[in-house]
């Protein structure tokens, strides 16, 4: 519970991202999708961990709810923490992941971390089935990164990788409701938020 909290408190990034996140009992704000037909976020062309070539907006988000973050294999410090606070969250989804809410961890040294060295991290991490790993062009997933809001105005800042782990982006895509959330949030509340823009679980619940 320190190590969580002493991660959260030393992400200048992510406290960025916090400011976006107004915990699950507030409106998800909206966001335009599928940059593909001119919308908000890129077609971006990405490789699974499991070698499979997909779109970003066309196969991986159009239509879902979603939960992304990014990562890269070599990182010590947040990203560990982060990946097995996420698979938290993945045992509370249990058999809606990969139907109801697709998770997506997307590389941030793409030049590094191939579909393989992805599937060896997975491997080690013990993830289950339906939680993607992703990489691609540096570009694309610099592009990719900026659309997806993990970026801070602050060069400095924003030149550091690890700056860019702590943060969470959830949305559904068919009733654009995007929020962010931090990433070592307790997994409960980072559930919470999944259902909050999940609108068959809101409306379930009423």
């Amino acid at each position: 519970m320190n190590t969580r909290r002493n991660l959260l408190v030393g992400m200048s990034a992510a406290a960025l991202g916090v400011l976006a996140w107004r915990g699950a009992s507030e409106e998800p704000q909206r966001a335009r999708s599928g940059a593909a037909d001119g919308g908000y976020f890129p077609n971006t062309p990405l490789y699974t961990h499991e070698g499979k070539a997909v779109r970003f907006y066309d196969d991986l988000v159009r239509g879902k709810v979603v939960a992304i973050n990014m990562m890269y294999t070599s990182c010590t410090g947040i990203c560990p923490t982060t990946t097995a606070n996420l698979r938290l969250v993945q045992k509370l989804l249990g058999e809606r992941v990969g139907r109801d809410v697709f998770m997506y961890s997307i590389t941030l040294q793409p030049e590094v971390d191939t579909p393989q060295i992805l599937k060896e991290y997975v491997e080690r991490h013990h993830i289950e089935p339906g939680w993607l790993f992703l990489t691609g062009e540096p570009a694309d997933i610099e592009q990719l990164r900026f659309s997806l809001g993990f970026y801070s105005p602050d060069p400095l800042v924003d030149g550091n990788k690890a700056n860019h782990s702590g943060i969470l982006r959830i949305g559904n895509d068919a009733y654009e409701r995007w929020t962010m959330a931090p990433a070592l949030a307790e997994p409960e509340q980072i559930l919470a938020t999944i259902n909050h823009v999940d609108r068959s679980v809101v409306h379930t619940a009423a």
